[in-house]
């Protein structure tokens, strides 16, 4: 599903050149679970925003299902990103004035999804994540986990065929970090492919692969 050769992202400061990222080469299959492990500052986010098409490698190429990303065009980058990834973050994303089922059902709004099929597929989603009964809360009604459910159910409602997501245990204790994780486990039980990026060793274990990452550069391991 993900192949990257020689990827580099560089940022230029002046005569200086800055390697976010250095002749990266790693590889994801479908349906498989793997773990983007490293430290702060090394280059995860940027790794994670080059494989979720919010951001273009300076050099090397991308290839998802098969294409190289530099021959889509802005238009179909942005239908890759509404439809074949389902973004979690770290930090959740959601938006405070509306309830739990509201933030699910925007993207779909969005896709312009038949009202029936839309409420369907949010009903679903949140019943799959143990929120429905929470569906009028808004996320300050909430606790952390609970909000990341929320974000998770939300990516769950666009039916991707690839899960990334950014540090999703990282705002939360040890206990309700391990809940979100049996989430992740039981959605790629479900055959979903599911990249996950963390800091955490304990979290990146419980993955099919991993894959490290240290000043820019990525190491793969079986």
């Amino acid at each position: 599903m993900i192949i990257l050769k020689d990827v580099s992202k560089i940022y230029r400061m002046g005569d200086n050149e800055f390697y976010a990222l250095d002749h990266a080469n790693m590889h994801v299959q479908e349906h498989e679970f793997v773990s983007i492990i490293g430290p702060s500052g090394s280059g995860k986010s940027t790794l994670m925003n080059i494989i979720g098409c919010l951001d273009e490698a300076t050099e090397g190429e991308y290839f998802l299902d098969g294409q190289e990303i530099r021959s889509y065009s802005q238009t179909q980058l942005a239908r890759i990103r509404n439809k074949k990834i389902g973004f979690i973050f770290q930090s959740f994303n959601l938006i405070g004035r509306m309830s739990a089922w509201e933030n699910v059902e925007l993207p779909l709004i969005y896709q312009r999804v038949p009202v029936r099929e839309r409420r369907e597929r949010v009903a679903q989603s949140l019943e799959r994540v143990g929120l429905y009964e929470r569906r009028e809360h808004q996320p300050n009604e909430l606790s952390g986990g609970q909000q990341q459910r929320v974000a998770i159910a939300r990516a769950i409602a666009v039916e991707p065929t690839l899960f990334l997501a950014d540090e999703p245990t990282g705002n939360l204790d040890s206990h309700t970090g391990e809940e979100i994780m049996g989430i992740f486990r039981e959605l790629h039980e479900a055959g979903n492919t599911i990249v996950l990026i963390t800091h955490d060793s304990g979290i990146a274990s419980q993955a099919q692969r991993r894959i490290n990452i240290m000043d820019g550069h990525v190491t793969e391991v079986d």
